[in-house]
């Protein structure tokens, strides 16, 4: 299953350098072993904010709440999810 997830980060100002530096490196770390695994096909960044759109390709519901609330910033996360199912006028093989 294909979903648009949008995650808008909101880190507290009053949270310590180095341990924001810290979660930042593991998020990093953790959406691009989800990349290279094929689970997050698409990320794209909202320019001028500090959000992004992404494709996620999961079996369900559920695999993607796993992944999405492993992301060492989903505390600071405000997610929202659009279920996406391939449109019949697409003519690419690969989008669904």
């Amino acid at each position: 299953m294909l979903f648009q997830v949008r995650m808008d980060v909101s880190i507290p100002r009053n949270l310590a350098p180095e341990e924001v530096e810290d979660i930042v490196a593991k998020e990093r770390a953790y959406s691009q072993e989800m990349q290279h695994g094929g689970k997050w096909r698409h990320i794209w960044r909202i320019v001028g904010e500090y959000a992004n759109y992404s494709i996620f390709d999961v079996r369900d519901n559920d695999e993607l709440h796993q992944i999405l609330s492993g992301l060492p910033l989903f505390k600071f996360m405000t997610i929202t999810v659009t279920p996406l199912v391939r449109h019949p006028s697409s003519i690419r093989d690969d989008d669904s």
